[in-house]
């Protein structure tokens, strides 16, 4: 009875049916196979080979790793990873601000300029010919806006005199704005001035160029209000960029016997490094712009880098060796003329670092032990300035830029975050795609430096 159940069942048109069916797939699933793995890019490097573009597997492993999927031997593997991120770094130790957009409007102020120079030269009066009217001149600048009426003008290197107005004097001329006109030119007098004649409290004389240096205003008793200041912020944006990442393990990967402990999370933590390395290159010198892409059909937001955001720069002759007093002027550079801290964090590539190292310091300019801040190991260098954190960079030498560096107040140093960083584990199994595991890695975010003057660039001349 048996045996005829399965005979008839042997001739019924359904089994043939169903096991055409059964090789059209087995067909399907290995041409699609093929297809899959031609797209699939193998990249060799100097420590291993990275795959793109395809899930990986035993077969891809056995092929460019023949010893890793073996019998275990040893626990212990190194992972090569890249140089520290310190921008990105600092920027999650500090902490990320929400953004409700992709877009990222902010404001900075910069601290009123203190210096100006004189515009065209000022002459004393002869002897013989001075009047009460070289007591109170008129005298026009480079910057007359800087100045308000009741302020004092320190005019540096043009020496005042002694109170009988014969003797020159150890301090620096210094002048009281008595009034402004319309057109801007000030009207001062002399605080220390010069006897000429028999005409006491004249103005000296005053060339062209010499600087004049904005001090505090000196008010009368019976003075109530002065000159009034506002400060009005100016208005910068930025965008936020999406950066993402994508790990994949099939399950047959998963399950087999390796040489050494090598599990989906080490790939994962390798791929974080991988990602944080793009986006320093990207927070460093990105350009901000917006463009669309025709096959997504949809708009790429791309964040600018703080590189051009410093609002200033220094420039040395790479041909000569960097020196002690290029140094300190680096240094007066980036603490002077800004509303800044006395801290500040200079980067750069191996060449600029190495000029730093070559140099012997002494009492003016010391350097410290090592110490760790913010999970980076940092070299300190003090000056009568200020503070200088340094760090080499490898994302310098990577963007062609060994020989630059870069000097920030990471107190003005702000990130933006519309899509805060996040791990996403995709269903491929469940969804019928891949049988993999699979992790996303996403985070929409930019950076920002408020108060431009605080930052600075330092560049090779004629680069």
């Amino acid at each position: 009875m048996k045996k005829e159940q399965i005979l008839n069942f042997l001739k019924s048109k359904d089994i043939w049916f169903w096991i055409a069916a059964a090789m059209l797939m087995a067909l399907l699933a290995f041409v699609l196979h093929d297809c899959a793995y031609a797209l699939a890019a193998v990249i060799p490097t100097a420590s291993g080979r990275i795959i793109s573009g395809t899930p990986l597997t035993t077969e891809i492993t056995r092929e460019y790793s023949k010893e890793l999927l073996m019998n275990e031997v040893d626990k212990r593997i190194t992972k090569v990873r890249p140089m520290s991120t310190p921008i990105d770094q600092l920027s999650r130790y500090a902490g990320a601000r929400k953004s409700g957009s992709m877009i990222v409007d902010y404001y900075s102020v910069d601290v009123k300029p203190t210096k100006a120079i004189l515009a065209e030269a000022y002459t004393e009066p002869a002897s013989g010919s001075a009047t009460t009217a070289a007591q109170k001149v008129q005298i026009t600048t480079s910057n007359n806006d800087i100045f308000e009426v009741s302020e004092t003008i320190l005019v540096q290197g043009v020496k005042g005199y002694e109170s009988d107005g014969k003797t020159p004097s150890k301090a620096d001329l210094v002048l009281y704005i008595s009034s402004k006109e319309e057109t801007g030119e000030l009207n001062v007098y002399a605080i220390n001035g010069k006897t000429i004649g028999n005409i006491t409290g004249c103005v000296p004389s005053i060339e062209q160029g010499t600087t004049l240096i904005r001090m505090g205003r000196a008010a009368t008793e019976l003075d109530v209000q002065t000159a009034q200041f506002e400060a009005l912020p100016v208005k910068d944006q930025n965008y936020c960029q999406i950066f993402k990442m994508q790990i994949e393990q099939s399950t047959f990967q998963k399950i087999a016997n390796k040489e050494v402990e090598w599990e989906f999370s080490d790939s994962e933590e390798a791929a974080i490094y991988d990602m944080r390395l793009g986006m320093e290159k990207t927070f460093m010198f990105g350009v901000k712009s917006r463009i669309y892409d025709s096959k997504k059909k949809e708009e790429v937001s791309l964040t600018g880098g703080i590189w051009w955001q410093a609002g200033k720069e220094y420039t040395f002759d790479p041909e000569k060796e960097l020196t002690q007093e290029d140094l300190i002027d680096i240094a007066k550079e980036a603490f002077t003329g800004n509303g800044g801290n006395k801290r500040k964090i200079l980067i750069g590539g191996s060449d600029f670092i190495g000029r730093i190292n070559k140099l012997d310091v002494n009492k003016i300019v010391s350097a410290d032990e090592d110490f760790v801040k913010w999970g980076i190991d940092f070299s300190e260098i003090r000056s009568k300035f200020g503070r200088l954190f340094i760090l080499y960079s490898e994302v310098f030498d990577e963007c062609g830029m060994s020989d630059y560096g870069f000097i920030f107040d990471p107190e003005f140093l702000s990130k933006w975050s519309h899509v805060p960083f996040d791990r996403q584990v995709l269903d491929l199994k469940g969804a019928g795609v891949r049988n993999t595991d699979a992790v996303v890695l996403t985070e929409a975010s930019c950076l920002t430096l408020r108060y431009p003057a605080a930052h600075m660039r330092i560049i090779p001349k004629n680069a």
